[in-house]
């Protein structure tokens, strides 16, 4: 179901506004490099969730999650004062795994091609056993 127009640009001003803010005015050294990857804001515009992906081993996400829970009240204040809206959304951050699992399908395809092009697994027979030479 769509949004509507009025969550979509409030979610794309949103995404601007907390990635700037998170690189440039929170300073809290548990923030490492994070991306925020999308907001989908609910159609009333009283929450959001803010999906961000971040450099780093699982111990250092955790950090980071970590940082950004507690950056939340200020993010919350300039998000108010440069937002012309009538109420701040509750935000939520939510680690976007979703990169991860295309970064894994894009390394597996490279194998899949890579082995193609050595020879390994010929294109014309796959082993399905449809030309039946496979039984």
């Amino acid at each position: 179901m769509s949004q509507g127009s009025r969550p979509n640009r409030v979610a794309d001003q949103l995404r601007a506004e907390l990635a700037q803010l998170l690189v440039r005015e929170v300073h809290d050294p548990g923030i490492g490099f994070v991306t925020v990857t999308r907001v989908h804001v609910s159609p009333d515009l009283q929450s959001a969730r803010v999906y961000y992906t971040s450099l780093g081993d699982e111990s250092k996400r955790r950090g980071t999650s970590r940082a950004i829970e507690r950056a939340l009240p200020f993010l919350r204040r300039q998000i108010g004062s440069r937002l012309r809206l009538r109420r701040v959304p509750e935000l939520k951050f939510i680690y976007d795994d979703s990169i991860a699992g295309q970064d894994r399908i894009e390394q597996l395809l490279n194998e899949i091609h890579r082995d193609a092009v050595q020879g390994e697994v010929d294109p014309e027979r796959s082993g399905d056993g449809r030309d039946g030479t496979d039984e």
